[in-house]
């Protein structure tokens, strides 16, 4: 995969991540109220299952571990009644902090190295072992009271990272008939798996046909693709089919590109790569003219 291509998938991850941790964070620093809430409750698990699936899919193994972590100690909530105390508040913050070090550092300069991630992990593993063996000895105290929520498949939003994995690997191949054959064949495979509801395939459909329309490049195609159907299955695994739905650009690509008119260009939510789409597609002079909205904008 071309570095701009690598760019505009790792951006949609951090910016993606952000917004989760936001999330985890403002939950743990009321999490007495947090969990009298069954929707925020919900709202934790999906952001650290969601964190948790992206970082498998990029290779992060260290995020990974420890947005899992999370989700497991979530889970225990979502699924009993459990009297919040200051000692859970303070194990959680502890697991918060170690999860967020690690995007820190992801952003940094160098990115993250393996070697520090495997040092925050070891640091913090037995605050979890804590975390864990304290929640199950409250729930094993009292009967445990289940929600309503019906439970989403458990091995659904595994069996799609694992196919979006092999999706990543293939855009990063030289575009050529018999790799997209591949790739709409496997958007064929996840439009089969039981997510309960319509939604989940009608979008996987959709990506399928923008794949398959030759003149997309994998450049374009990538970031919205892996991007959506990863936010779809976050929505399938916490039983929020109702919500999904195919962007805009998505339906676009889906459409294929306009017989006529003006050129049109899709441009990705991340500052790096939208400028190097932009100077492809641009002249020198449309650039200056671009750059004296943009500075005019600003005022």
């Amino acid at each position: 995969m071309d570095s701009g291509k690598q760019q505009q998938i790792l951006g949609y991850f951090l910016e993606e991540a952000k917004e989760h941790l936001d999330t985890i964070e403002k939950g743990l620093l009321d999490l007495q109220a947090t969990v009298t809430d069954q929707e925020r409750v919900n709202e934790l698990f999906r952001a650290a299952h969601s964190v948790k699936g992206g970082a498998a899919m990029l290779g992060f193994g260290s995020i990974q571990k420890i947005a899992h972590r999370l989700e497991d100690c979530f889970k225990i909530l979502k699924e009993n009644q459990v009297k919040v105390d200051q000692k859970i508040e303070s194990l959680f913050l502890k697991g918060f902090d170690a999860l967020a070090e690690l995007l820190k550092l992801l952003q940094g300069p160098f990115g993250l190295r393996d070697e520090e991630g495997e040092r925050v992990v070891q640091k913090v593993e037995p605050v979890f072992g804590q975390l864990q063996d304290y929640l199950n000895s409250l729930v094993r105290g009292r009967e445990a009271v289940k929600p309503n929520d019906k439970a989403p498949d458990a091995n659904f939003g595994d069996r799609v990272i694992g196919v979006l994995k092999q999706m990543l690997q293939l855009f990063k191949e030289k575009e050529n008939p018999a790799n997209r054959k591949q790739l709409v064949a496997l958007c064929a495979g996840l439009a089969q798996l039981d997510a309960g509801a319509e939604t989940w395939p009608a979008l996987v459909k959709t990506a399928q046909r923008a794949i398959s329309h030759p003149q997309h490049s994998y450049r374009i195609l990538a970031p919205f693709v892996i991007k959506e159907l990863k936010q779809a299955s976050d929505l399938v695994v916490v039983g929020k089919t109702g919500e999904i739905a195919a962007s805009y650009s998505l339906q676009q690509l889906a459409a294929g590109a306009p017989a006529s008119g003006a050129k049109q260009v899709l441009v990705v939510v991340e500052p790096k790569a939208a400028a190097q789409t932009l100077i492809q597609a641009f002249n020198r002079e449309q650039l200056s003219q671009l750059v004296e909205l943009l500075r005019k904008a600003m005022k």
